[in-house]
Order: C-alpha cells, then sequence, then structure tokens
C-alpha cells in the first residue's frame, strides 16, 4: 500500500482541501497522512470564518516524524497560503521523502486572470521556486500565466497553450498538466511530459463550484500513483468532478456533494 502525505488547510466546515482529499485518496486504498497549514471554522466561500495558522507547529511535527521514521511515497500539495509554508514543504522532501517519492503541486493562487485574496507577485515568486521540487504541477491557466509573466487572454488558440506549457516546463523540467483549458465547446487538460503533448477534454458543465480543484486534484493524483496514465488520471479526475457537480443540488453552494459518488472509486477500476 503506498504512504501520501497531504499538505494544505484544513476547513472544519466546507467541502475542500484536506476535507476532499482524505476521503478521496483513502477511497482509492492509499493510506493518506496529512500536514495541516491551518485550521478554519469553515472555508472563505461563508461570510465569516476564524483561522489558526500551525505554522510554527510544524517543527515539532517533523520532529516526533523523524523520531517515529515516517517516510512518504508521495507528496500532494494544495493551498499553502504564505510564503513561510514553501520553505517548510521543502524541507518535509528532504526528510521524509521515501526512495523515489512522487511531488505533485497544485498552486492555487488564482483564476480568472486574477490572484485570490491575500496573494501577491511574492507569493507567487515563492511558488514559483517550489515548483521546481514538483514531478508533476497542475496549475489552471491563471495560474500559468502569473508564473511565466504571460498575459491572461480569455480567448486563446492552441500556440498560446504550447507556449505556457513550454514555459511552465522550463521553469521545472517535470510534467506540466494546465487545467481548465477549453476548446471548441470543451473543457479539460492540456499535458507536456516528455516532449509529448497532449490534450485531454470532455463536455463543459454548465456550473462551476468551490473546491472542483482540489477534487480533480485528489483523483488525478489517485488514479496516477495506482499506474495510470496522465492522460487516463485526467481523463477519470475530470469525468468524477462532472459527476460531482452534476449530483449536487442548484442551492449547495459552498461545495459540490463528492460523498454521494464516492462508491465509484475502488482500487481495481477507479473513477
Amino acid at each position: 500500500m503506498k504512504k501520501i502525505l497531504t499538505m494544505q488547510d484544513l476547513s472544519c466546515v466546507g467541502q475542500c482541501s484536506l476535507t476532499v482529499a482524505l476521503p478521496i485518496l483513502s477511497a482509492y486504498g492509499i493510506e493518506t497522512c496529512v500536514l495541516p497549514t491551518a485550521i478554519l471554522s469553515n472555508h472563505t466561500m461563508f461570510k465569516s470564518w476564524s483561522y489558526l495558522d500551525l505554522t510554527d507547529e510544524m517543527q515539532n511535527i517533523f520532529r516526533e516524524w523523524e523520531t517515529n521514521g515516517f517516510s512518504f511515497d508521495a507528496f500532494l500539495l494544495g493551498y499553502l497560503g504564505k510564503k513561510a509554508l514553501m520553505d517548510v514543504a521543502e524541507r518535509c522532501f528532504d526528510l521524509f521523502s521515501a526512495k523515489g517519492a512522487k511531488v505533485i503541486i497544485d498552486p492555487v493562487f488564482g483564476d480568472n486572470g486574477k490572484l485570490y485574496g491575500g496573494f501577491d507577485l511574492e507569493y507567487v515568486a515563492a511558488m514559483r521556486g517550489l515548483l521546481k521540487r514538483a514531478d508533476i504541477i497542475l496549475p489552471n491557466i491563471t495560474e500559468a500565466c502569473f508564473l511565466t509573466g504571460t498575459e491572461y487572454r480569455e480567448t486563446y488558440d492552441e500556440a498560446y497553450i504550447n507556449a505556457l506549457a513550454d514555459k511552465l516546463y522550463s521553469l521545472t523540467g517535470k510534467t506540466v498538466v494546465i487545467t481548465g483549458v477549453e476548446s471548441d465547446g470543451k473543457i479539460g487538460e492540456f499535458i507536456l511530459s516528455e516532449g509529448k503533448r497532449e490534450y485531454v477534454l470532455l463536455g463543459k458543465e454548465p456550473k462551476k463550484s468551490h473546491g472542483t480543484g482540489d477534487i480533480f486534484a485528489s483523483v488525478f493524483t489517485a488514479s496516477y500513483l495506482g499506474g495510470n496514465s496522465l492522460a487516463e488520471s485526467c481523463r477519470k479526475a475530470s469525468r468524477f468532478v462532472i459527476d460531482c457537480l452534476k449530483a449536487t443540488d442548484d442551492g449547495h453552494f459552498y461545495g459540490v456533494s463528492f460523498e454521494t459518488i464516492l462508491n465509484k472509486i475502488n482500487n481495481k477500476n477507479p473513477a
């Protein structure tokens, strides 16, 4: 059984980050360990929230992990939220990577051409450095533009996406998966890996929701670690997100009802 560590925040209420990563990865039969960066009463789509920063606790966690001899076969990083956690993540890789451990990073700092609240260009620069430690990166188009200093476009062509992927590859030298790419009325991912370029596009679901990126990253990671190709892992993750959106009532504003379709996941035929 593979053992993965996922590092991101924990919202006590709300379907995102660790709240989705832990059950989804576990449903694939992966032993899932967590490193919460912060605890929120609920995620920030609600009117108000509390926030407990756990950065200072990391050194205590790492000390005990070293004492107990823990190591991990893979790492999935999502929302970090502050520059200091980039250094924490790199130290975690250095101390607790099993031989051949894979690092998958979803940078999570912007969308629709803008940075999320609380982020700035210094954070983007720090993330640019952290991505050099990744084996696979999962930026959306907005994040890819900020990371590479490229002008964001709402409409674009294949040459634009190819150029974005090339710039991202030059940052990391590893696999690039750009998410949220649209073409001919479909939406999906563009993959650049070892010189091979590939689109994975599915029908576009008319509604959007908070947390779907976290769900995509979780299913993609589990599927890939289970031996599926990059393209098949993208396809399974996108299909799972679409199924989640379809299963969610219109009045459910703060996430998607992924719990209702977790029974579609199993080790032999995931998603």
